[in-house]
């Protein structure tokens, strides 16, 4: 019964401290605004093969460089709404959030690009 107490109460704690992470000294919501809630967070591109050849390369380039593009514009988008005078500080933070999580998305497809690239490099010097 002891033990069941103690977890009821751990997890009111937790769950309370998990809520409170999503206000804002002011008192408001982290939420977008829903202006900027009809921003398109672009898909990432498709996988490379393990083992990718040229062509691979050049079609994986071409995808990245365009969704580096629609990232960079999703960004423009979400962004323009954090100086408007209706945004709360929970509007700014949520706005933060999905830049940050963009550009983290965006460095996860680079880095996964550069490692096909350092993939078909090494394939290359095997062949030799």
């Amino acid at each position: 019964m002891m033990k069941r107490v103690i977890f009821a109460g751990l997890t009111l704690m937790v769950s309370m401290t998990a809520m409170a992470q999503d206000v804002m000294d002011d008192g408001s919501m982290v939420i977008l605004p829903i202006e900027a809630q009809e921003c398109a967070l672009p898909s990432a591109p498709p996988p490379i093969p393990e083992v990718p050849e040229k062509a691979d390369l050049l079609k994986a380039q071409k995808l990245v460089k365009g969704f580096q593009t629609d990232m960079q514009d999703y960004r423009d988008c979400v962004n323009q709404y954090s100086d408007s005078s209706d945004a709360t500080m929970g509007n700014k933070q949520a706005i933060s959030n999905a830049h940050n999580y963009s550009v983290s998305m965006e460095e996860r497809v680079a880095a996964m690009f550069n490692e096909a690239v350092r993939a078909y490099k090494a394939n290359l010097a095997k062949g030799s």
